[in-house]
């Protein structure tokens, strides 16, 4: 375990994740959508509550194609850094 490669130390000592700030972002509006759905559910609006869930769909599907889209990018990126350290 202790016989990592030097070009790989190096590599791994770099940041190990980078923040995609619209994740959390996209993920706050989900609940927020959804909390009020929720409430206009609970004060007899349907319609309304119909809707918010519904636009609480199109948010949580954004967010998710936000994450995989963003694991992509660094998986891609990871893969390019990790070649060039092996040359």
């Amino acid at each position: 375990m202790g016989t990592t490669e030097p070009n790989l130390e190096k590599f791994f000592e770099e940041k190990k994740r980078v923040r995609n700030p619209l994740v959390p972002i996209g993920a706050l509006l989900t609940a927020g959508v959804l909390t009020a759905g929720l409430i206009s559910f609970k004060q007899g609006n349907s319609h309304l509550g119909q809707m918010l869930m519904r636009a609480r769909v199109v948010a949580q599907g954004a967010t998710v194609a936000l994450m995989v889209h963003h694991a992509d990018i660094y998986v891609t990126s990871l893969r390019l850094r990790m070649v060039k350290c092996l040359e």
